[in-house]
């Protein structure tokens, strides 16, 4: 049997693949830009170009050196059916995904929700890699999340389950987009973080991080208070005080449903280490039900980073075996 598949995870800005061998390492990886928005026959297209360019560049037979090809992709992923039922992010309802992938490959081809095949990842062979209990969760633009029980991708009875950025941790709080208030994204996620450095920088036009942005605001990211914060700046201190908070209280909850082996963090924020984890632990310590226990869920960083949606899709065909 042939010890390579292909991962393939589709972003709304980027596709990327990659050839990925037994050891769950990426020997090789394309990609090409989304370009959204477009027809769905033209994203399963490009998404077909880029596995057979994997296999022309590696000297590779689709059909025959290829086990199969995982697809991690935005919306609610009926898995049984290989149909993306609901994807708003490309406004595509009831997409036939892996019927038409296998089609045009002619290889198995297996779909999976993107966050889910992130976590699925870095269970894998990243930061949660020998936890049968996982969850990753993912400070982005939103929040992603993932969730792992008994080695096997949790996500309900109607594919839409593990959306923890929703939970809300603030009543009449914030508005969603999901239509709630209040949700645990709204003020834990990277963006969060660089609103709330915006506005309060704007607040305070004579801050040092002003100059760490060169006077503009639109280069603030989640990294700017944390910059700051490293410099000694009290105003970023308390902004990623604040933050950090919030994380821990989300983090809380999710520890206190699921009482995983391994809580795991990714994300661009995720690169802060201790500067992050620390202050959470701290928190979780004081606040987790079960935290006098002798068994505790021990809160780590990502280490697949960006190529935690590949090696976690290559690895779908797992999840039926």
């Amino acid at each position: 049997m042939s010890k390579y598949t292909i991962g393939v995870d589709l972003g709304g800005t980027t596709i990327s693949a990659g050839l990925v061998n037994e050891e769950y390492k990426i020997e090789y990886k394309v990609g090409c830009d989304t370009n959204l928005p477009r027809p769905s026959e033209e994203i399963e297209q490009s998404i077909a170009n880029l596995c057979l360019q994997i296999c022309k560049d590696k000297n590779l037979d689709i059909t025959k050196d290829i086990q199969w090809v995982g697809i991690g992709t935005p919306g609610s992923v009926n898995t049984k059916t290989g149909v993306v039922e609901f994807n708003a992010n490309f406004g595509y309802n009831n997409w036939p995904l892996q019927e038409n992938m296998e089609k045009i490959l002619g290889c198995k081809v297996y779909i999976e929700n993107d966050a889910n095949a992130a976590a699925y990842g870095e269970y894998i062979d990243g930061g949660a890699k020998g936890a049968q209990y996982a969850v990753v969760i993912t400070l982005g633009t939103g929040i992603g999340s993932g969730i792992i029980i008994n080695g096997k991708i949790f996500s309900g009875f109607n594919y839409a389950g593990a959306e923890l950025g929703h939970l809300v941790i603030v009543k009449d709080g914030r508005p969603c987009m999901c239509g709630r208030k209040g949700c645990w994204e709204k003020y834990a996620s990277s963006r969060a973080l660089a609103e709330d450095t915006r506005a309060a920088m704007e607040q305070h036009p004579e801050n040092m991080m002003w100059k760490l942005v060169d006077g503009d605001i639109n280069k603030v990211n989640a990294k700017t208070a944390f910059d700051a914060m490293h410099a000694g700046d009290p105003l970023a201190t308390q902004l990623v005080h604040t933050f950090l908070e919030y994380v821990a209280c989300g983090i809380t909850s999710v520890i206190n449903i699921f009482q995983p082996e391994i809580l795991c963090i990714g994300g661009g924020v995720s690169k802060q280490g201790e500067a992050l984890l620390g202050p959470i632990r701290e928190y979780v310590d004081k606040e987790e039900y079960a935290r006098n226990g002798d068994r505790r869920t021990k809160i780590v960083t990502a280490k697949l980073n960006n190529d935690a949606g590949i090696v976690g899709a290559a690895s779908l065909g797992m999840q039926n075996q």
